[in-house]
């Protein structure tokens, strides 16, 4: 049974202490908590602020936002205005464009033979036109030169007179303008008097100022002159202290170069000495080997006196080994002999038997060889039947392929025929409209000579039908030119006349009752 508390030991807390014990419990740290607190609060009042005050115009974000936005419009329109002088700038050179190749296409058409053979008879007619006038000219002035010699000569008269009174006049001008000129050019010769008492003057001072600069140069250069010699005796007085310490170094060097003479000898003595006691010692050596090679040359002379009687002992020994030997040999030999006869009779035995085997394997390499060609000359056979058939079959497909060939080259020719035709229909349009367009330029000259009355004959000369500028009939838009065959290569005239045309009817048979009838047949 649990107890009840005692009510006088319970303490009663307030809600601040609790709190605070809380805290302190769960390690909370009220003042940073408090701060973070208010750090939220101003930062959602900050961005409250922002929200009220974005809509503002009397502000300076509103300022500066309004600035952005008119200057957003202003790059708007600017823009706009821009691609539309774009748009026009494109418009202009078009046109200028077209105009450049139309005026170019007319510089092209002006260019044509055809044309400037039109100009050039153009240009005759107004040198026929300029000639006549020139002509008419010449005889109204012939028929007019009598009535006008009277009046000539009053004219004439009339204008010496006035002549001379413009001379009289001119002379009078002339006079008060070298009077003028005169005034001038004593007003300058004073000017220049004057001018020349003001360079004197210049020229004294100048000149005093030079005096005073070429004192002021002499007494500089003797300051300079007393200075130089000041130096050179500074220079003199270090030259002898040089020259002092010279001598004093020299007889330290002096000094020095004895010394090192005396360390030089007592080295040269030293090494001297050395050289004898190196020499002593190679006699010793050499003396020392000479005693060893004796005793050598006195233990070899004995060795070998020993050899010599071991070397008799083993010539005898060596004699008797060697008629043994020389016996043992010649029983090898007679042996060798007797067996190399039974081998001789073996071996002729042996090849009789081989000669016969070779007899039996050459018949029947013969009847193998007989039986191989007789089955090459079947597969040769069988080769040239399937070579034969090959070749055939080469044949077939090459004149299938020829055949092929001509169908293609058949199809091109009939191609390249239909677009020579088309090309020719084309060019025979393009002459046309030309053609159509020079005769309506040729028309529109020649009525525009007619009536400023030119000699027009030219003009419809140059405007004939045909292009080229031959002599020879038109045909198909074409009028040729025939060329002599000689060396001139001249283009042959062209005799038109009625007359010629009188012959070529008479000559030529265009009705043949009418023929009939000219020559006198009536059946």
């Amino acid at each position: 049974m649990v107890q009840p508390p005692d009510l006088r030991q319970v303490t009663v807390l307030t809600k601040a202490e609790w709190l605070r014990i809380k805290d302190e419990l769960n390690q909370v740290n009220k003042d940073k908590e408090s701060l973070k607190e208010a750090v939220k609060q101003r930062e959602a009042l900050h961005l409250q602020s922002k929200e009220v005050v974005k809509l503002w115009s009397n502000t300076i974000a509103g300022q500066r936002q309004k600035k952005l936005e008119a200057k957003k419009i202003r790059e708007q329109i600017e823009e706009e205005k821009r691609k539309m002088t774009d748009i026009e700038e494109a418009k202009y050179r078009e046109q200028k464009r077209t105009e450049a190749i139309e005026k170019a296409k007319t510089q092209l058409y002006y260019q044509t033979d055809r044309v400037k053979g039109l100009h050039r008879a153009l240009l005759l007619t107004e040198v026929l036109k300029e000639r006549e006038a020139q002509i008419q000219l010449k005889q109204r002035i012939k028929s007019a030169s009598e009535d006008v010699d009277k009046e000539f000569l009053e004219i004439v008269k009339t204008k010496e007179d006035e002549a001379l009174r413009r001379e009289q006049e001119k002379a009078v001008q002339e006079k008060l303008k070298r009077q003028t000129v005169a005034e001038d050019l004593k007003k300058q010769i004073k000017d220049n008097e004057l001018a020349k008492e003001q360079q004197k003057l210049e020229n004294r001072k100048d000149g005093e100022e030079i005096q005073q600069l070429k004192e002021l140069y002499q007494w500089e250069k003797r300051m300079e002159e007393e200075q130089q010699a000041k130096q050179k005796r500074n220079l003199m007085q270090a030259h002898v202290e040089h020259l002092t310490n010279r001598d004093i170094i020299r007889a330290i060097d002096a000094q020095k170069q004895e010394a090192e003479e005396e360390k030089r000898k007592l080295y040269l003595a030293a090494k001297k000495k050395m050289m004898n006691l190196r020499k002593e010692k190679e006699k010793a050596l050499f003396s020392e080997a000479q005693m060893r090679r004796e005793q050598i040359t006195v233990k070899l002379a004995v060795t070998q006196q020993e050899q010599t009687d071991s070397e008799e002992q083993r010539i005898a020994k060596a004699v008797a080994e060697r008629d043994a030997q020389q016996a043992q040999k010649q029983r090898d030999e007679d042996e060798k002999r007797a067996a190399m006869l039974e081998s001789i009779a073996a071996h002729r035995e042996c090849v009789r038997r081989e000669k016969e085997q070779r007899d039996k394997i050459r018949q029947q390499n013969t009847r193998d060889t007989l039986e191989a060609k007789r089955e090459a000359d079947r597969i040769f056979s069988e080769k040239q039947q399937l070579k034969a058939q090959r070749i055939q079959e080469d044949r077939r497909k090459l004149q299938d392929f020829n055949a092929t060939q001509m169908a293609e080259k058949s199809i091109r020719h009939h191609q390249l025929r239909r677009e020579e035709l088309v090309f020719e229909a084309k060019n025979t349009e393009v002459i046309a409209e030309e053609t159509n367009q020079f005769q309506q330029y040729a028309r529109h000259i020649i009525n525009t000579a007619a009536e400023a009355q030119r000699n027009v004959f030219p003009l419809c000369k140059a405007a004939k039908e045909g292009i080229g500028g031959g002599l020879g009939s038109n045909f198909s838009g074409v009028r040729p030119s025939y060329i002599v065959q000689d060396s001139t290569g001249a283009q042959m005239p062209k005799y038109v006349s009625s007359t010629t045309q009188n012959i070529k009817k008479l000559n030529e048979v265009v009705d043949i009752e009418e023929a009939k009838m000219r020559l006198g047949f009536t059946w």
